[in-house]
């Protein structure tokens, strides 16, 4: 990657997204957030330049540099990352830890963070803005769709679809083949063995309705 990255965001979504960054030999420009706390100060000699509609430190972004949306709420994020598409005419770029196994038949899009020793497996399909913890794996054949995040630890079996703005929490278990709303909500440690629809909130082994 040959520009700076600008990360919007500055909590600890940001920090890892920095890292990953970093890791990777890509200068970071700083980071944006709206943390009035934050101004001025750095994170790993990385500065918190100003809050996210400063328009002076937008207008780099696409010429100058490229950006990142490290937001975990989903709203924020498909906000900002509507925004950056509009006004300033770019799409967020992937943040890839370099310990990450990205089989070479993956297909994924665009602004998506993936973690530390995730696991991405053969002809699975990832969308765009998605946050893969670290250590999540996602078996062959899986399909996620954008705004998905997945938790550290969690296992997405073979051939499971997974539709937009799902949230599943840390160490959930998907078994093979399951279709899971939009929307929907998976609580940690979960174990998810039927469909799930849109909307539902699911916990516990096997995972039922809250």
């Amino acid at each position: 990657m040959e520009k700076p990255i600008m990360i919007l965001g500055a909590g600890s979504l940001g920090k890892s997204v920095m890292e990953v960054f970093v890791d990777n030999n890509v200068l970071v420009y700083g980071f944006l957030d709206d943390d009035t706390r934050l101004a001025g100060k750095e994170i790993g000699e990385v500065t918190v330049l100003g809050p996210l509609d400063d328009q002076d430190l937008l207008a780099v972004i696409g010429d100058a540099c490229e950006a990142f949306v490290a937001m975990e709420e989903t709203e924020m994020r498909r906000n900002l990352v509507q925004m950056l598409n509009e006004e300033r005419k770019v799409m967020p770029v992937n943040a890839i830890h370099g310990s990450v196994v990205l089989a070479s038949s993956a297909a994924i899009g665009h602004g998506n963070y993936i973690g530390a020793g995730a696991v991405i497996g053969s002809h699975s399909t990832l969308g765009s803005h998605l946050v893969i913890h670290p250590g999540a794996i996602i078996n062959h054949e899986a399909r996620l769709g954008d705004y998905v995040q997945v938790g550290s630890g969690s296992v997405i079996n073979s051939g499971v679809e997974i539709a937009e703005e799902v949230f599943i929490g840390s160490g959930v278990t998907v078994v093979s083949g399951i279709k899971i709303g939009r929307g929907a909500r998976l609580g940690a440690g979960s174990v998810v063995i039927k469909d799930i629809a849109e909307g539902e909130t699911v916990f516990g082994n096997p995972a039922g309705p809250v």
